[in-house]
């Protein structure tokens, strides 16, 4: 499997409901987990540094995805605007820029998305509390992926 392979295949997991997918060949093998709470060594996506990919690699979300404060039925989703990486923090370390309850107020930043090394913030298009977050850090995402699901105010 080849770079673009792999990352095409990472985005399909990542939309689909599938939660585990394992694929071995000759001298490749890749596993994905959307359930793990064990973080990989070499992620396939890093921030603002080219992924790298050795024959063996095995790749893991960055992180477990984040919990929701309860299972709720309704509500909207901040969704992205493009093709790219999504980061919940504005540099790695960092404090995320929303969390679980938290109320934003329009115009506030919930997340960045990387596209082509730029990194775009994605803004709440109203005042709003936050459900869910539902891409996880370093996650690719398509245009019209859900981010960030949240009850109008």
């Amino acid at each position: 499997m080849n770079l673009k392979e792999i990352k095409e295949l990472v985005e399909i997991f990542n939309a689909s409901d599938i939660a585990k997918l394992q694929i071995k060949q000759e001298n490749f093998e890749i596993k994905m987990d959307k359930n793990s709470n064990i973080l990989s060594n070499t992620p396939l996506v890093q921030p603002a540094i080219p992924a790298q990919l050795t024959p063996t690699a095995t790749t893991q979300p960055s992180q477990a995805p984040i919990p929701t404060e309860q299972n709720h039925t309704s509500g909207e989703f901040i969704t992205s605007p493009m093709v790219g990486t999504f980061y919940h923090c504005p540099s790695p370390g960092a404090a995320p820029y929303v969390k679980v309850g938290d109320t934003v107020k329009k115009g506030q930043t919930i997340g960045i998305v990387e596209a082509m090394k730029i990194m775009n913030e994605i803004e709440a298009d109203f005042d709003c509390k936050i459900l869910a977050i539902e891409a996880n850090d370093g996650q690719p995402v398509e245009f019209g992926s859900k981010l960030v699901k949240v009850e109008k105010l």
